[in-house]
């Protein structure tokens, strides 16, 4: 299925200048991950804590859009600027999945979600994740397969934090997204599984 995820390529494309500039001035990988992870924290407890007016929401999709074009550059930093290293490939999947807990949270306290859709679609972001980042434990590849993956979840989110900012609330009637989000990302994880298992077969026929 079709994700967000599959414009990286382009989007990457158009951050490498900046990049080769950061990896000149020795900023590390590392150092934007976990930049990107404490921000994310940041604004995700402030709306969770003090649960400001709707206005306030217009700082998500901001923010969700430039994490994306950090965790873009801590990648090409790590990979084209011979900064891997095995901190932070463990950085990489913590602080993403530490990261979108904080960005959802706030959302359990507006109107029509609640706690437990909220939590639900947290819990499953994080299963999604650890879905993916088991590929390499069994001989496949890191695993980005969709629906509703963590692209994919940052629009949806930073399309809530707009509608919330400019309305001032969400309409009654979007109570159903937190299910479908979580049906979508419980398949996310099926797939993610199937095409680790696919691409093992394909290696060991080979």
């Amino acid at each position: 299925m079709l994700s967000i995820y599959d414009i990286k390529p382009r989007f990457q494309s158009l951050l490498r200048p900046l990049t080769a500039r950061l990896a000149a001035a020795d900023v590390t990988a590392n150092a934007v991950t976990l930049l990107a992870m404490a921000l994310s924290v940041a604004l995700g407890l402030l709306l969770a804590i003090f649960q400001p007016g709707g206005a306030a929401y217009l700082a998500l999709p901001i923010w969700l859009f430039l994490r994306m074009a950090l965790n873009a550059v801590d990648g090409m930093l790590a990979r084209e600027h011979g900064q891997q290293s095995t901190l932070g490939a463990y950085l990489n999947e913590l602080t993403d999945v530490i990261s979108d807990a904080a960005l959802y949270l706030p959302f359990a306290f507006v109107p029509p979600f609640g706690a437990f859709s909220v939590g639900l679609v947290i819990w499953l972001a994080a299963v999604s994740e650890m879905a993916g980042a088991l590929g390499p434990m069994v001989g496949a590849s890191r695993r980005y397969d969709g629906p509703m993956g963590k692209s994919d979840r940052a629009f949806v989110f930073g399309a809530l934090g707009l509608w919330l900012g400019l309305a001032g609330q969400l309409p009654g009637w979007l109570g159903w997204l937190m299910p479908a989000i979580a049906l979508l990302m419980a398949v996310n994880i099926v797939n993610r599984v199937r095409a680790g298992l696919s691409e093992i077969r394909t290696q060991q026929q080979a």
